[in-house]
């Protein structure tokens, strides 16, 4: 996933002769979730998986994505802070195990009803393209802001993972 889109970036970003800035900020939010959700979508389609199995879908693509993207950074910026390496690294796996987290509850909120099934993953899939775009702008600028960029998706990652357990009573199988 991570593969296709950088080269879907790649095209979009060309195509419609965005500066860097516009092409994070803009575009890549939209290509890299939309992606991500590719496998999800194959297997309910295909294969008709349950909520349980849709979540793990979800969230290995998720962990795989982020690695494949630390790696890359890695290997093109070099390792001169590693300090700045792991925040970063972290935040940015924090960001995409988020997004997959709240797609992978959206399952589970909307499992009985195809057609509320289909606009809820949709509304969702908006809600993690937002997430990860203001990711992406904050990690674009300096300081203060920056930081809060970092502290971000660590921070939701660890809301969601205090929640855990209230959000698996709300949503059980019934």
């Amino acid at each position: 996933c991570c593969i296709i889109s950088a080269y879907l970036n790649t095209f979009f970003t060309a195509l419609y002769r965005a500066d860097s800035p516009t092409a994070v900020i803009e575009i890549t939010p939209v290509i890299e979730e939309t992606v991500k959700l590719l496998p999800l979508l194959f297997c309910i389609t295909v294969f008709d998986v349950d909520a349980f199995e849709g979540g793990n879908i979800i969230f290995n693509t998720a962990i795989g994505f982020a690695t494949f993207e630390n790696i890359c950074y890695l290997l093109e910026n070099g390792t001169d802070n590693l300090f700045h390496l792991v925040v970063r690294g972290f935040a940015t796996g924090a960001m995409h195990i988020t997004c997959a987290y709240v797609i992978g509850l959206g399952l589970k909120m909307f499992k009985k009803n195809s057609i509320l099934k289909t606009a809820g993953i949709f509304g969702l899939l908006c809600v993690t393209i937002t997430f990860h775009a203001i990711f992406n702008m904050l990690m674009k600028t300096d300081g203060t802001l920056k930081q809060l960029g970092y502290a971000l998706p660590i921070t939701s990652a660890g809301i969601l993972l205090l929640l855990r357990f209230h959000l698996k009573v709300l949503f059980r199988n019934d």
